[in-house]
């Protein structure tokens, strides 16, 4: 199985994704989605195989909805609150 795949970037969100399947277009998105997405930004279009190695999203799970849906979403990387207070926080010298 290989899904004609475009890759679309949020102009609201950073590091927020939609996959869709390039046949079925953006119309296979919810009004609700897109409204929430903001205007898609084309990133790249490519074959998306299950086996296709990805940097933060399982390819076969991402085909998986492509055949269902039509679309899949890849929500921004949760960002760790406290490794960024120990960023801001001054650090002390201890002899």
């Amino acid at each position: 199985m290989r899904v004609l795949t475009e890759v679309y970037r949020s102009s609201v969100k950073d590091e927020m994704y939609l996959y869709i399947d390039k046949k079925r277009g953006l119309k296979a998105v919810p009004e609700e989605l897109l409204a929430i997405f903001g205007k898609p930004q084309p990133v790249f279009t490519f074959f998306l195989t299950p086996e296709k190695k990805l940097a933060r999203a399982d390819a076969g799970k991402i085909c998986k909805q492509l055949m269902i849906q039509g679309f899949y979403l890849q929500m921004p990387p949760v960002r760790e609150e406290y490794l960024l207070d120990l960023y801001r926080a001054p650090t002390e010298a201890r002899y």
